[in-house]
């Protein structure tokens, strides 16, 4: 079993968590739950998978605070 980093934001406008997997073309879904988007992400890299393995564009390292 693979596991996959995503992203998660919470929409001001409609309050849903919006989360993706960086460099995972595709990989994006959102929910009104943190465990709802969990599972919703689960199914979209799931069926993205179905296709085989896509190559990732890109790595994710993490994030950085930018002091302004």
């Amino acid at each position: 079993m693979d596991s996959y980093t995503a992203v998660i934001e919470r929409c001001r406008d409609t309050r849903l968590y919006v989360g993706h997997v960086p460099g995972f073309p595709g990989a994006h879904s959102q929910g009104e739950t943190l465990d709802e988007l969990n599972a919703n992400l689960r199914e979209v890299i799931a069926l993205i998978l179905d296709d085989g393995k896509p190559q990732l564009e890109g790595d994710y390292i993490g994030t950085q605070t930018v002091m302004v």
